[in-house]
């Protein structure tokens, strides 16, 4: 506890520097910055009908633990002798210390900030790499970036190599089994979602591996709550679905979340047949299904709220989650600029207002 509180403490001081220094398209791991601005930003640059047509997908191959030691010690500015510290503490696996001799400290609470001041400068380097008229663009997410250009041939020649002479230099390498370059009208996947141009428009949705990874979680969910009570399967089920369709919200996901509520359907139809073999349809039906409203087989339990009272906990559906844009923050914002305190005031007040639009939507469908 008291290595984390002074890594903690460390962290107060390196991070306002880390973030004025940081890449402005770089959103893994920094404060008021997410994945959907990482894929807003993508939305930005490659949605114009002249926007560049080829994509480089990197991946850094086990980043967090080959990332130089002499590197970051030279380069990160903060005492010297605690990084080194830091660096060399290793870990600990079943009651044995393995010391570590690159890498950022597993679990460490400042490993993601020293992370990402390895790999700033990604951005520029690549910029330079190439000329001005080749549309480049940097979104990188912690280790996952992609690098967008006009032309092929210049991101095979030019700015691929520039990349991996920055990454070499702090002893990392890109992965050759991710790492390729595609072209925007066949799609490639970041971060759980699938950008695409179709007949010369942008589509972004959820990637294909993404809902059925997370089918197989809930499938798995549900096969291991076989004897648990309903209410206690449905909050489980609740909890997951609710934070997938949030992550999902503000892309083209509609089709994806209906499909995920007829598989999710069709598993807890499994799950009743496995516990009421003998039982008919009309008496399953009946136990577990309502109506509500225009909805019907609506998965449930009775349960009581907090004042005892009897009530329904009904299954949540991906599908009444609306589909809401969301607005990128400002590449070069950071909430230690005084300058834009007004800015992020703002965008909180917009987000809280989006929140309860969206819960009194909830609540009169």
């Amino acid at each position: 506890m008291s290595d984390r509180a002074q890594q903690a403490l460390h962290l107060l001081g390196l991070e306002p520097v880390a973030e004025m220094l940081a890449d402005p398209n770089a959103y893994g791991f920094r404060p008021k910055r997410s994945t959907a601005d990482a894929i807003g930003q993508c939305f930005t640059v490659l949605a114009p009908k002249q926007g560049a047509q080829w994509i480089l997908e990197g991946d850094i191959k086990a980043c967090f633990d080959r990332i130089s030691h002499p590197w970051l010690i030279d380069h990160i500015p903060m005492d010297k002798p605690i990084l080194r510290k830091w660096l060399a503490a290793g870990y600990m696996e079943e009651g044995v210390v393995y010391p570590t001799e690159a890498g950022t400290p597993q679990g460490g609470i400042a490993s993601p900030v020293l992370a990402n001041m390895a790999l700033d400068g990604l951005e520029d380097v690549a910029r330079r790499a190439a000329p001005r008229n080749q549309k480049i663009h940097v979104v990188k997410y912690a280790d996952d970036f992609i690098i967008t250009c006009a032309s092929k041939e210049v991101l095979e020649t030019m700015a691929k190599p520039a990349v991996v002479a920055f990454l070499k230099e702090r002893g990392l390498e890109l992965s050759d089994e991710k790492t390729r370059i595609t072209h925007i009208d066949d799609g490639f996947d970041f971060l759980g979602f699938n950008v695409r141009k179709y007949a010369g428009k942008l589509l972004i949705k959820p990637s294909k591996k993404a809902v059925l990874s997370f089918l197989k979680k809930i499938r798995g969910t549900i096969r291991a709550n076989i004897a648990a009570k309903t209410e206690d399967l449905i909050r489980q089920l609740n909890s997951k679905l609710r934070g997938w369709a949030n992550y999902y919200r503000h892309v083209v996901a509609k089709k994806a979340f209906a499909y995920v509520d007829h598989h999710v359907f069709q598993a807890l139809i499994a799950w009743i047949n496995r516990r009421h073999p003998n039982k008919s349809a009309r008496w399953k039906r009946q136990r577990y299904f309502r109506s509500e409203g225009r909805r019907n087989w609506v998965f449930f339990a009775l349960t009581r709220d907090g004042l005892g009272k009897a009530t329904c906990l009904d299954l949540f559906q991906a599908a009444s989650v609306p589909i809401t844009r969301h607005i990128k923050i400002q590449a070069n914002a950071t909430p230690y600029d005084p300058a834009i305190t007004d800015y992020f005031a703002r965008r909180a007040h917009f987000r809280r207002v989006s929140r309860l639009a969206w819960r009194g939507m909830a609540v009169s469908s």
